[in-house]
């Protein structure tokens, strides 16, 4: 059986997801889709909208045949380190190509721009160096090193989101020697950061999850931009749980940390570096809202996704020991969801996995694991006291999901 992995949030499935889903199995002409996707906190430093349960089903009800989680220590991290995660979980299970979404759309400029770098790292890296010392953000100053190379013809843009990440998944399969292919398609009409619908059907989940927020109460227009078993289940997911989640319903629990916890033991938080504990801690006293927070908070040189991550590892408590890792790849498979096609592939192909099966928590013991078990509790937090319990204690007694 031939499998075409693709990485993703889902934050949540949409139109838009669909397309690429079909995409991948035609141009693949793959058996089945595994998919690897961020558990409940996500790259931008976000609450995911919905749990990564209801995420998972969302998944297999459109086209997806296996789910595996993306782990913490990758999901909450910058491009190159979540795509080292997430290409070692692909390559591990067995795909045979990896199929993600682009504002270029050709494969042919994302190989030769990585040869390109690799052929002039010393030099690149010396500027993005020179660039971040005079203030700007890192992922200015990679933009800003790309554009003083001079550079051949067919050479990506890497001022997009989705080729930056796109860049960073052939780089991760060049490196880690692997088998897999990479193929891409190119995005359809609505931008990655588009907050207002773009078309009739197709729009991004930035513009989704605002109409949702919009309209909290359910009655939002989002029909025509997901597929009935989206909307189905975030209705079901508003009636169990009360609201969506949001930034906003942590604040109180953020501002509790920042307020007691010193700046000594603030800078042992992963990614709180510079000095910034004094400045989160004086801004948490002072702002009653998450928002208000963020903007007493950004610089030039922190971007407001690092800040967010930021915020994400104090809310979990994510130390550097925690984060930081000899192994720059995943080190175990934990299983989310499959539907009848990826329960014969897993039973086929098992043994052959270069990276444990996981898919009872009680069976596995590991230091990252900890970290996803950490992160699903916190992630409870972010409803109603009454159905607090249920969303807690899923993590330990949900099996993996399994659609016939």
């Amino acid at each position: 059986m031939k499998a075409v992995g693709v990485i993703v949030e889902y934050n949540p499935f949409h139109n838009g997801h669909a397309y690429h889903l079909q995409a991948a199995k035609e141009t693949a002409q793959a058996d089945l889709v595994i998919a690897v996707m961020s558990g409940n906190f996500l790259q931008r430093g976000e609450p995911a909208l919905v749990s990564k349960w209801y995420r998972t089903q969302m998944a297999l009800l459109n086209g997806v045949d296996i789910v595996l989680e993306l782990p913490y220590r990758f999901a909450t991290q910058k491009a190159e380190t979540f795509a080292n995660g997430a290409v070692s979980i692909l390559d591990a299970i067995g795909c045979h190509s990896l199929m993600f979404g682009s504002e270029s759309g050709d494969i042919s400029s994302f190989m030769q721009t990585v040869d390109y770098l690799d052929k002039n790292k010393e030099r690149f890296e010396q500027n993005i160096k020179k660039n971040i010392k005079s203030g700007v953000s890192y992922p200015k100053a990679l933009s800003l090193s790309f554009q003083t190379l001079s550079s051949p013809d067919n050479i990506l843009s890497l001022d997009k989101p989705n080729n930056i990440l796109g860049f960073h998944y052939v780089k991760s399969i060049i490196q880690q020697n692997s088998p897999i292919i990479p193929l891409t398609v190119k995005r359809k009409n609505a931008d990655y950061h588009d907050e207002h619908f773009a078309t009739e059907t197709i729009a991004s989940a930035t513009s989704i999850r605002k109409a949702l927020f919009t309209h909290q109460e359910g009655k939002s227009s989002i029909e025509q931009y997901v597929p009935v078993a989206t909307n189905m289940l975030l209705k079901e997911y508003l009636a169990e749980y009360g609201h969506f989640h949001q930034w906003e319903n942590y604040w109180s629990y953020l501002r509790f940390r920042l307020l007691q916890m010193s700046p000594e033991e603030l800078s042992e938080v992963y990614e709180v570096e510079e000095g910034i504990e004094h400045r989160l801690i004086a801004a948490a006293l002072e702002s009653t809202h998450f928002k208000e927070f963020m903007q007493k908070i950004k610089t030039k040189r922190y971007t407001w996704t690092r800040l967010q991550r930021i915020c994400v590892h104090i809310l979990t408590n994510a130390k550097k020991t925690d984060m930081k890792s000899t192994k720059e790849i995943a080190t175990y498979l934990r299983l989310l969801g499959m539907t009848n096609n990826g329960k014969e592939y897993l039973n086929k192909y098992k043994s052959q996995f270069a990276l444990p099966l996981v898919s009872k928590l009680s069976a596995y013991k590991e230091k990252d694991i900890v970290l996803d078990i950490r992160a699903s509790r916190v992630y409870s937090f972010g409803v109603g006291i009454q159905t607090r319990e249920r969303l807690l204690h899923r993590e330990y007694k949900q099996p993996p999901i399994y659609i016939k």
